[in-house]
C-alpha cells in the first residue's frame, strides 16, 4: 500500500497532510473522482478552477480531477 494526497486547488491549494493509504494508482484515481462527487453534492456551486490534485508519497502527480465542469 501507498500513501495518497488529495490536493484542492482553485488558484490556493489545500494541502491534504494527512494522505490515504491506497493498493494503485488506478484506486487512487477512483478515490478522486469519489471526492469530486461529494464537494458537487455538498456545495452544487463552486469556482469553476476547482480540482483535486492527486500526489503520490514520492510526490509524483498522478492525476487531476476537475470538480466543476468548466463553462464556455
Amino acid at each position: 500500500m501507498r500513501t495518497y494526497y488529495f490536493d484542492m486547488k482553485d488558484g490556493v491549494p489545500t494541502r491534504d497532510k494527512a494522505g490515504v493509504e491506497l493498493a494503485s494508482d488506478g484506486a487512487a484515481i477512483a478515490h478522486s473522482k469519489q471526492l469530486a462527487d461529494k464537494v458537487r453534492l455538498e456545495k452544487p456551486a463552486g469556482h469553476q478552477d476547482l480540482r483535486i490534485v492527486v500526489i503520490d508519497e514520492s510526490g509524483r502527480e498522478v492525476h487531476r480531477e476537475q470538480v466543476y465542469q468548466r463553462k464556455i
